[in-house]
């Protein structure tokens, strides 16, 4: 398995310090990954340490060590954060919208104000967010596609159809999309993207890659044997991984 969303500060909460990065490689070894991606949220830049990520994994020769990114997408920061990836060699960098027209809307305080909203108009601008990080050029990766489902509120129009520009998007700009399983432990119980979507993708030919959204150790790689089950229904054969930019491909059956 791979697991390329894994934050090692979580929400600022620890350091990134040899011990602590330690504790995340030796948790993903004991839970049978090849491949583990630390991608903290950009806000935390000042505390990350991503050279020291490098140098502790070339100490476990039997796990791939990836470093990204996560992202907070928003439409006026393309120019701040076309410089701030220019600052390491990130093996691959998730373009995730949790924030449109000023609305921080996956704040568990702000479930209300979804269920206030009109539905419809509540994916449309999502998607529509998703969309411009899907043009922009600054990513490898979509993280959790369609993340305003988090609190169970759903449209009452086709989910594929509202999404439809964002896929096309992701599809020519050659991008992936993560199966994240941090979506089935919030109220809306199953993972990012939902099954509708994911058969959608894997016919557009978008590859996927994978993410347990860990911020603590004891959530490396949750879910993703069920995620490779759930791939593999759909006829999906095979999850990306990255190094240097550039994708790594894993078959699901050497899981």
């Amino acid at each position: 398995m791979i697991d390329l969303h894994v934050h090692l500060l979580g929400h600022d909460d620890r350091e990134a310090n040899e011990k602590n990065i330690r504790s995340f490689l030796d948790a993903a070894s004991r839970c049978g990954l090849k491949e583990i991606g630390f991608a903290d949220h950009d806000c935390y830049w000042e505390q990350m340490n991503l050279p020291l990520i490098r140098k502790v994994g070339e100490g476990y020769p039997d796990l791939a060590v990836r470093v990204g990114l996560e992202v907070d997408y928003r439409p006026r920061d393309e120019e701040r954060i076309k410089n701030l990836l220019a600052r390491f060699s990130f093996d691959f960098v998730i373009g995730s919208v949790h924030e449109f027209d000023g609305w921080l809307f996956d704040l568990p305080e702000m479930e209300p104000e979804h269920r206030a909203r009109d539905a419809n108009e509540l994916y449309r601008r999502y998607f529509e967010t998703v969309t411009l990080a899907a043009k922009s050029g600054l990513f490898t990766t979509i993280g959790h596609f369609d993340l305003i489902k988090l609190f169970g509120v759903r449209p009452g129009l086709d989910v594929v159809t509202l999404a439809d520009e964002a896929l096309t998007a992701a599809a020519e700009h050659n991008l992936t999309i993560e199966v994240n399983t941090s979506g089935k432990y919030k109220p809306v119980g199953e993972f990012y993207p939902e099954r509708r979507l994911l058969e959608e993708i894997k016919s557009r030919g978008i590859p996927f890659t994978m993410g347990s959204d860990a911020h603590s150790v004891h959530v490396v790689g949750r879910d993703l044997r069920e995620a490779c089950r759930l791939l593999r229904e759909i006829g999906v054969r095979t999850v990306v991984g990255f190094t240097g930019l550039e994708r790594v491909s894993w078959s699901l059956d050497s899981f």
